[in-house]
Order: C-alpha cells, then structure tokens, then sequence
C-alpha cells in the first residue's frame, strides 16, 4: 500500500464532471493536486476555493494539453508549485459526434488531439519526474467506447482505444522502474456529456446496463485512488466501471 499523503498529482481535465470527481478524491485523501483546466477558468477557481477551504492542497493551471508546449508548462508549474510529481491521471476529453460518412477533417483531428496526443504531451513532460517518485502511477481514463465502440463516434472510439494500447505498451517500459500505468474504462457516467444524450435515447442505454443505472463520477474516483494507494502490483491493466455493460 502506497502512503498518499503529500503525493502531488496532476488531473487534466480536473475541474469538470470526472475530473472534479478524482481531484476531490485524491485532495479528500491528502494529495497534493494540480488542477488543470482550458476554457472552465470560473468553475477550477470556485473548486480551488473551495477544497482549500476544507484544508486541501490544490492548485490550477490553464493549459491546453493537446499543445505540447502548454503541457511543458502544466507539468513545468507543477513542479514548481509542489516540487515533485507522483501520479499523473490523464483525463481530459471531448466529444464531436458524428456518423464517418459526416464526419469533418477539423472534428476528426481536435478529438485525436484532446483525447489521445494530450497523453503524449504531459506524459512525456511528466516522466522525469515520475521516475524519481518512489511510487509513480499514470492513470489513463479512456472509455467502454474505446472497448466496443459506439455508433456516431469513430473519432471519439480510436482516441480511446490508442489510450488502451499506449497503456499496455509504456507499462511494459515502465514496471522495472516503479512506475505503473493503468487504464480506468468508465461506462455511462452521470456526467454533463451523458445529460446532453436525449432522454429517450439515455433510457435505452440504461435499460442495457445489468445494474439498470448510470455510473456516478465518484465511482470512477475511487478506482483512481484504489490504483494509486493498493496498486503496487497492477499494471497494464484496464479497470472497467460500466455496471457489467462490457465484460
């Protein structure tokens, strides 16, 4: 078991839906927190407000993680602000929708970049660093999506799978370093992206989940902590939260 008190993490993409969820998680059990956020200045200033009111060790960076020199400079901040860094949850994410015969160039490329080139850019930033950590873990938060795929999302779906396949390959790289790389798949999460599916077509998805419910972001949180506190022996490894709609 890994002591996370002090620990400094990054979460990209931590001020909103999943990522508010872990970075709450993770501050809830002493770990020093870098908040990253693009464009949600106002809701990662009210969070940092707020867990540091109860005690809590955070601070935010607005960086662009698909750009690798603003990635250069989360990590960069990081460092400075905490001296150190331990774990690195890459979870920033967006959507464009779109069946491929639709499907534009400028929406293909932006997903790709978001979601998959963004773990390129902060980890490649971040692995000095995490491998002078006496425990490492970079915690990849890809999707159910990226297992089986999903209508309209083809773009979406090969960011997510690249996530899976860059996990199990830098974890082969890393285990003799200490350092562990994990993937987290969640399902259908009650999250602002899941609320914007119409009713309708949301009640369907429910219907084919066995536990007949979406996922709450919490869930998702605590299966980050688990792999960062009890994960010494856990490695490239994909960790799915979906109520056993993929097995």
């Amino acid at each position: 078991m890994a002591e996370l008190n002090n620990k400094v993490a990054i979460v990209t993409g931590g001020a909103k839906g999943i990522g508010q969820a872990i970075t709450k998680e993770l501050a809830k059990n002493g770990v020093k927190v870098v908040i990253n956020y693009n464009s949600s200045k106002g809701t990662a200033e009210k969070l940092t407000t707020d867990l540091k009111a109860e005690g809590r060790e955070v601070y935010a960076v607005q960086a662009d993680v698909s750009k690798i020199e603003d990635s250069q400079k989360l990590v960069e901040e990081a460092v400075q602000q905490f001296g150190r860094i331990d774990i690195v949850v890459n979870n920033a994410g967006i959507t464009r929708d779109s069946t491929f015969k639709k499907l534009n160039e400028e929406d293909w490329r932006k997903v790709i970049d978001v979601n998959l080139n963004s773990v390129y850019n902060t980890i490649s930033a971040a692995l000095p660093h995490l491998l002078e950590s006496d425990a490492g873990r970079i915690i990849n938060i890809s999707s159910i999506i990226g297992q089986a795929g999903g209508f309209g999302q083809t773009n979406y779906a090969a960011a997510k799978a690249g996530m899976i396949g860059y996990t199990k390959s830098l974890a082969l790289e890393l285990a003799k370093s200490n350092v562990t790389v994990n993937a987290i798949c969640p399902g259908f999460i009650d999250t602002e992206m899941v609320r914007e599916i119409p009713e309708n077509v949301r009640e369907k998805i429910i219907a084919k989940i066995p536990a007949r419910r979406l996922g709450n972001p919490d869930e998702i949180a605590r299966g980050v902590v688990f792999l960062c506190k009890d994960g010494e022996y856990i490695t490239g490894q994909q960790l799915n939260i979906n109520g056993g709609l993929y097995m």
